[in-house]
């Protein structure tokens, strides 16, 4: 027969709660008797175990039932209630039971006292109310911590999708400049467009291993941008320079990957770049494990094609990590941006 469990905490409570409740029930009922006498300690210790036990799978089966009809957390209030009647009132049966077995058997030293009974409910209706209480609190906590559980599983659900969704932005971001930057080149100078082309293939095979993770080393990075640097001079030849300043032991500090390009994407984007007017981008770290990202600021006059992704992705990748947001300054002479090394 499979005993109706009700918590799984069930035998612990029932080991720490029936030794006390027999002794103090037992000794409402009968009285001093019940300490002094050995054959109305055993005897009644002995009859009011198995009436306790019938009491609890009765008391079990009734709660199982209650939580069937009132399943939902926001029913609690119905829910304890209705099981603290149902069972107050099924144990003060087992004590009135429990009284008229000891009158029953003339139980030595017992005498059938109708204030004992009385008191001996009183008790137990007591018990009741605390025990409910106990299971009810222990059932709320144990469906608090399973929500628990349910939201931080959906919320790294959730964030690993935005977080996916961002890293897909970059390639077509990337290859949608890119191709405009060829286009003007085929009709400019078709040799440097062969010689664009190629570097692209190799910055775009990059482009798909690096999405597959949401942090990268700076070092990879670093190395990632001399490609895309070389890249970008096939287009704009010396009117772009990049300097790097970065401290020692900064290189396998992570970053989301792609972060620079798409920094000095935008600083190409949005400046005038000409041999008499040059853009000079600079990558430094500094004491704090920061990466400052600038550049002169000369913007152009007419806003560059853009599909809206750029510095709003790197924000939200940060965000999406956990991580301090990027900021960023400008003062009318230059645009800095600053992010964090994980």
């Amino acid at each position: 027969m499979k005993l109706p469990v009700f918590s799984r905490y069930d035998w612990l409570l029932q080991i720490i709660v029936l030794p006390l409740y027999i002794s103090i029930i037992n000794w409402l009922l009968i009285g001093n008797a019940y300490w002094q006498t050995g054959t109305t300690f055993g005897l009644a210790t002995g009859i009011t175990l198995i009436h306790s036990f019938i009491n609890w799978y009765v008391n079990n089966s009734i709660g199982l039932k209650i939580n069937e009809i009132h399943p939902e957390p926001h029913q609690y209030v119905v829910r304890a209630f209705r099981l603290f009647i149902a069972c107050a009132i099924s144990s003060n049966l087992h004590v009135g039971a429990l009284f008229f077995i000891y009158w029953f058997i003339a139980m030595p030293g017992f005498e059938p006292e109708i204030p004992r009974l009385l008191l001996s409910m009183l008790f137990t209706t007591i018990i009741a109310a605390i025990v409910v209480i106990t299971y009810e609190s222990i059932h709320s906590f144990g469906h608090l911590q399973q929500s628990r559980k349910e939201l931080d599983t959906l919320s790294k659900a959730q964030l690993q999708s935005e977080l996916a969704s961002l890293r897909q932005q970059v390639n077509p971001h990337f290859l949608f400049n890119s191709l405009n930057s060829l286009t003007a080149l085929i009709s400019e100078n078709p040799r440097q467009a062969e010689t664009f082309a190629e570097e692209l293939s190799s910055v775009y095979r990059y482009l798909l291993r690096s999405n597959e993770n949401p942090l990268t080393p700076l070092a990879n990075e670093l190395e990632f941008v001399e490609s895309y640097y070389h890249l970008l001079k096939t287009r704009h030849g010396e009117a772009l320079t990049l300097k790097t300043d970065i401290r020692p032991g900064t290189e396998m500090l992570q970053l989301p990957p792609l972060t620079l390009q798409l920094l000095i994407e935008n600083a190409v984007k949005h400046n005038i770049i000409l041999p008499e007017q040059p853009l000079v981008i600079m990558l430094k770290t500094d004491e704090q494990q920061q990466l400052i990202v600038s550049n002169n600021l000369q913007r152009k006059s007419s806003r560059a094609l853009s599909n809206g992704v750029g510095l709003s992705n790197i924000i939200s990748k940060y965000r999406m990590l956990g991580q301090p947001i990027p900021r960023v300054e400008e003062d009318g002479l230059e645009f800095r941006v600053t992010v964090s090394l994980v």
